[in-house]
């Protein structure tokens, strides 16, 4: 009797109403042919809607669609949808992750230039744990221009670049669309800043518009490689002296996976992308975790070295996630042995990341921006090397208190990826890796890419780096400073509880010059430095 009854039990319904409505209307149409016009699209639906129930039946896919045929796929509808249903209708202001709201629209207004500013006070709860604020002059200085810039490269560098404290953080073609990359450029070359090319190369869309190009080599050394995928020196020497690129980068990992090397899925893999990084179409663009051209520290040096030299002496550094401390340690103690230094270093944090990476990575793995930057700061302090070497922050960095922040910990200027991004249309779809990004920045596919129109997006992403710019002037100034350079840990504070307050130069305390050569007793460094070797990232011991 049950299994009588199981047709019209609410998981079969769906499927028992159309197969009963199909066989009426086909009943109608086949007694009177006068409405056979009338009845034939509801037939065609019904009839449609009964043979996928009954695939839903026999497939064994998916049990939801077994169990409940037909109406499961409103489930899988609603599931597709979750993302912008939350945004667009639940989200508050400060909700939303990886960037909230707020965050966004604050991009979209910069970019637009039309009024970025806020009614009625904070929606910031500023009595909750980690709440952080910038102290503020009660003799404010004038607020100078917003052109801040700092020069890149040491005593080693024939060829120092003067930057901007704000600059696109290295996001590949491929990974972005032709108009992205397009725009993205001709917007840093009438800004005045960098557009780091990201490890996929350097494409013709970087070059067509002559904005100045940091050039970042990866594992995979695209657009310098040979056959085998092994670093060629000649071919990175033919690039790296153009006079459009003024830094030379590699990197050594990213944020959101760090160890795990890159992948440009095979879907985005064209016969264009193919050409530009020497890559085999129809199969995942894989850059390895780790380098093969150095395995220790000292060779890392000389290869940085050697990066330089071919370059024409630009500026030559590395970027990085931190992760066990002593590999970092390590390669300032080869710094020390070989006298060779890098002009300047970027640090990324784990909370960074414009691509796709597994969850675990994305969530679990590697140093926030934050520590790395600070950590790297005092090692360079410790070995008496700050003053030569530059840091650049990257990661989750959009607004002017963002770069600001970074700064107080040790950065000397940022980038931003994602910032950069929503200036260009960028409404976070999370769909960066699928090639169906809606706006055109992330995809590789015309029909799509062509929403991007060139020359309305060079304009907003030169708004949003100066208007960005502007309020950071306008912060340094409330605080009684003229340049970022000014910026230091006693200018913030963070609140620890409900009732205790702590600046930064108490969460993140600093070493004396030459602390870790001299022997040093802090707790964050001691171990980890004695661990430390020259001669190989694996710890002593």
């Amino acid at each position: 009797m049950e299994t009588l009854l199981l047709p019209f039990s609410p998981r079969f319904i769906v499927l028992t109403i159309c197969g009963v409505v199909t066989v009426l209307l086909l009943g109608i149409a086949l007694a009177d042919h006068k409405v056979f016009d009338l009845v034939l699209i509801p037939l065609v639906i019904f009839a449609a809607l009964t043979v996928l129930g009954f695939r839903d039946l026999m497939q064994k896919g998916h049990a939801v669609l077994r169990n409940y045929p037909i109406s499961a796929h409103i489930r899988f509808l609603l599931e597709e949808i979750r993302p912008e249903m939350r945004q667009y209708f639940f989200e508050s202001e400060k909700d939303g992750m990886p960037f909230s709201r707020d965050t966004r629209a604050v991009v979209y207004q910069r970019a637009k230039m039309v009024l970025d500013k806020r009614p009625f006070g904070t929606q910031e709860d500023v009595y909750r744990d980690g709440y952080e604020w910038m102290h503020h002059s009660v003799a404010p200085k004038p607020r100078v221009s917003s052109e801040f810039r700092i020069t890149i490269g040491g005593p080693d560098c024939a060829k120092p670049y003067s930057a901007s404290v704000f600059n696109i953080s290295a996001m590949s073609f491929g990974a972005l669309s032709p108009n992205a990359v397009r725009a993205l450029n001709a917007g840093a070359k009438k800004g005045g800043f960098a557009h780091d090319t990201g490890e996929g190369g350097v494409s013709p869309y970087h070059r067509e518009n002559g904005g100045d190009l940091i050039w970042e080599i990866g594992s995979g050394y695209f657009g310098c490689r040979n056959r085998d995928g092994s670093f060629n020196p000649d071919e990175f020497a033919r690039v790296a002296t153009d006079d459009q690129i003024k830094m030379v980068e590699l990197k050594i990992s990213q944020g959101a996976k760090p160890g795990h090397g890159g992948v440009l899925p095979a879907a985005k893999v064209s016969e264009e992308i193919s050409r530009i990084r020497g890559v085999a179409m129809n199969e995942d663009c894989i850059s390895p975790a780790s380098h093969r051209a150095f395995s220790t520290p000292l060779e890392m040096m000389a290869f940085i070295d050697e990066m330089r030299r071919l370059s024409g002496g630009k500026p030559a550094g590395f970027k990085l996630c931190i992760g066990h401390p002593w590999e970092f340690l390590a390669i300032c103690k080869a710094m020390l042995q070989t006298g060779i230094y890098p002009d300047f270093i970027v640090v990324d944090g784990n909370e960074g990341g414009t691509g796709a990476a597994p969850l675990e990575f994305m969530d679990h793995l590697g140093m926030p921006m934050r520590e790395g930057v600070n950590f790297v700061h005092n090692a360079l302090i410790g070995i008496n090397a700050r003053d030569r070497i530059k840091i650049g922050a990257s990661g989750k960095i959009a607004t002017a208190f963002d770069m600001a922040r970074a700064m107080a910990i040790g950065a000397d200027w940022c980038n931003s990826a994602r910032g950069f991004m929503f200036s260009l249309g960028c409404i976070q779809s999370l769909s960066c890796h699928t090639d169906r990004c809606p706006t055109g920045v992330t995809t590789q596919d015309p029909s799509r890419n062509r929403a991007l129109v060139v020359p309305h997006k060079i304009e907003r992403v030169y708004n949003y780096h100066h208007a960005t710019l502007h309020a950071l002037s306008e912060l340094i100034a409330a605080a009684g400073l003229e340049h970022p350079q000014q910026i230091r840990s006693i200018h913030f504070s963070q609140r620890t509880s409900t009732t205790s307050v702590q600046s930064f130069a108490q969460l993140y305390p600093s070493l004396r010059p030459g602390e870790l050569i001299d022997g040093t007793s802090d707790p964050r460094f001691r171990e980890a430095w004695a661990m430390a070797r020259a001669d190989s990232f694996s710890p002593a011991g």
